[in-house]
């Protein structure tokens, strides 16, 4: 007899009202939670993208203009046209003031020889028209140029009777015109170069002896009007390298102490949570209004003189002060207050606590939040404005005190400029230097946070 047992399948039971509720509750927060994943994950790559065409499109304007149509010429320094006296050398019997009131006469004799009769003799050569055509011929070159050829025979009077092959910078039109910045198709009427210079330009561009080259006036020399293709970004970058000293200087070690005080060392009370406070709106105050207390209490009350990086450094500081002591503030919160008792419990004053074991954990922290606030300050315009930093200067300073432009103001000015077609890449030029100093700081402020960075 054969038993054949059954394997009876269990019935499973249907879940209960109560599971059904939960099911459906996890369901919809599951779905909830994945279309945040999505929203977030879209805010990011859209942001990402905008940051990418802001980019793209400063680059794309910007980098041409580090490149710039320059003419190679056989520039003869002609003694004929060169009529100075020797260079004066001082006298064994000469105090040093008569020497350099005679130097001083010498170089401006120089001042009135016509220099631009050298670059126009070199024209002439590669030009055989060119007779007929004076007034155009003046203007292939820049007029800047000119004075660059004064500073080569001040610095060396020998190269007077030689023959030098230099490349110089052409019309800033003449630029535009190469780069195709200015349409062909329009009427004589509405170009900027005449029908003869456009044709000497195509020539030239053509034979090779105008050519895109690295433009070091970018970086070389400070703004100028009058030549507008040699108009650079050397005295607005020391004026912001001169704030920027100023801000680091006095804003820095003032934040961090203050800070260190606030923290550690100061009683809870009103007066300290008054102060807290006033940190925090201070923190939060438009620029704008700095540059009015800047305008009105450093030049108005203790005659600073205007339009001086001594005074925009001032005024940074101000600004850069509650973002340091914030930063710095929150740096010390972050370090645990076991360190703290460790260091009392084995003896240790609260000086000796606070500047032996705290701070060294937390430089990572203050050094970051320190050149962030610098970064920061870098790009400030408005402030800049109102103490007179947007005035032209036309030299580069050689300290604080003097006056200069920065290179936020200086990016303002070029965007106004009405020649447009030419300061429009110059402008993202000097934008594309701006970022690349900023990312440089806020690089540095990474790496150092790295290298500093301790475990506990």
């Amino acid at each position: 007899m054969t038993i054949i047992a059954e394997n009876p399948i269990k019935a499973v039971a249907a879940p209960s009202q109560v599971q059904q509720k939960v099911i459906a509750s996890l369901n919809r927060r599951h779905r909830k939670e994945n279309l945040f994943r999505r929203l977030g994950l879209t805010a990011v790559l859209i942001s990402l993208g905008l940051v990418a065409v802001l980019f793209i499109n400063i680059f794309s304007k910007g980098l041409p203009a580090f490149w710039q149509s320059a003419i190679t010429l056989d520039i003869y320094f002609d003694p004929q046209i060169i009529k100075i006296p020797p260079m004066p050398q001082q006298r064994d019997d000469e105090s040093d003031n008569d020497f350099r009131q005679r130097h001083i006469e010498w170089q401006t004799e120089i001042g009135f020889v016509n220099f631009n009769r050298l670059i126009t003799d070199s024209l002439q050569k590669i030009l055989p028209d060119a007779n007929k055509h004076r007034r155009d011929l003046a203007r292939v070159v820049t007029s800047g140029e000119r004075f660059a050829l004064r500073d080569m025979v001040v610095a060396d009077p020998s190269i007077i009777g030689q023959t030098r092959t230099l490349h110089l910078l052409t019309d800033a039109n003449i630029d535009v015109w190469l780069k195709g910045n200015i349409d062909r198709s329009l009427p004589d009427g509405q170009q900027q170069l005449s029908p003869k210079m456009r044709e000497w330009v195509d020539k030239l561009s053509a034979d090779g002896v105008i050519q895109n080259r690295f433009s070091l006036a970018l970086f070389m020399n400070p703004d100028s009007r009058s030549s507008l293709a040699s108009a650079g970004l050397a005295g607005a970058f020391m004026g912001s390298f001169y704030m920027m000293l100023v801000v680091i200087l006095l804003a820095v070690p003032m934040g961090v102490a203050a800070a260190i005080y606030l923290e550690e060392f100061a009683p809870r009370n009103k007066i300290t949570d008054l102060v807290e406070v006033n940190i925090n709106n201070l923190a939060a105050v438009p620029s704008i209004v700095f540059g009015l207390l800047g305008a009105s209490v450093l030049i108005g009350w203790f005659n600073l003189p205007m339009s001086a990086p001594i005074v925009g450094g001032l005024v940074l500081s101000l600004m850069t002060l509650p973002t340091v002591i914030i930063a710095t503030r929150s740096t010390l919160k972050a370090i645990p207050p076991s360190i703290r008792q460790a260091a009392l419990g084995l003896g240790a004053s609260k000086m000796q606590a606070i500047f032996h074991h705290v701070l060294p954990l937390a430089i990572p922290g203050i050094l970051t939040g320190a050149i962030l606030g610098v970064a920061q300050a870098l790009g400030e315009t408005a402030p800049l404005l109102l103490i007179g930093m947007k005035s032209f200067v036309a030299s580069i300073p050689a300290s604080p005190f003097e006056q200069a432009s920065a290179l936020p103001v200086q990016i303002y000015l070029w965007q106004g400029n009405e020649l447009r077609n030419f300061f429009e890449a110059r402008t993202s030029a000097a934008i594309i230097v701006l970022l690349l100093m900023m990312i440089s700081l806020n690089g540095l402020a990474i790496w150092l946070r790295k290298k500093y960075e301790k475990r506990w």
